[in-house]
């Protein structure tokens, strides 16, 4: 009958080789590492962390997208990464006076110095106690850095400028003169 002959063919084809299940250590291991991870930030913080990834998520299925753009591409990951660590150093930009947004009209320009980059530094004894204090939520809701930031340490002499009605005004530290991590 042609019911039994299928039976039988299909009964002598080789087993298909099966994946072996996965390790559930591996599993465990990758969530407790995750779970670490997430209790070093605040719930602010992870809300913040899941709207981005939610509006990422919509913007990519408003667009035609239909794959997750939640991990960008290889050379745009490395152009951030060496972004990242840029050293902290003094910049410098022309503008004009009305620019700075300090409220004066003026057309003068003046140089602005400022500080860019990222501080790298080996962890304190400070930076140690600020983590376990907020994995045990003993701070919960305030926003603190455990990291240096990249600061003005001095700032050039006053700046002087006629506004757009003639009045002589000076600011004071305006612009950076140096800069450091703090």
């Amino acid at each position: 009958s042609p019911s039994s002959s299928r039976a039988s063919s299909s009964s002598s084809l080789p087993a298909a080789p099966r994946r072996s299940p996965r390790a559930l250590q591996h599993h465990s291991s990758l969530l407790s590492q995750y779970s670490s991870l997430l209790e070093s930030y605040t719930e602010g913080e992870i809300r913040q962390l899941i709207s981005a990834l939610v509006e990422r998520y919509s913007q990519a299925m408003n667009s035609g997208g239909h794959e997750l753009p939640l991990f960008p591409r290889a050379g745009s990951r490395r152009k951030r990464a060496r972004a990242r660590h840029k050293p902290c150093a003094l910049k410098e930009l022309e503008v004009s006076v009305s620019e700075l947004g300090l409220g004066y009209e003026s057309d003068e320009t003046v140089l602005f110095r400022y500080c860019s980059g990222t501080c790298e530094a080996a962890v304190r004894s400070y930076d140690l106690s600020l983590k376990s204090m907020r994995s045990r939520r003993r701070i919960k809701k305030e926003k603190v850095r455990a990291r240096p930031c990249c600061r003005p340490l001095a700032y050039d002499d006053d700046v002087s400028f006629l506004d757009a009605y003639n009045r002589y005004y000076t600011v004071n530290e305006l612009s950076a003169k140096e800069c450091g991590c703090v």
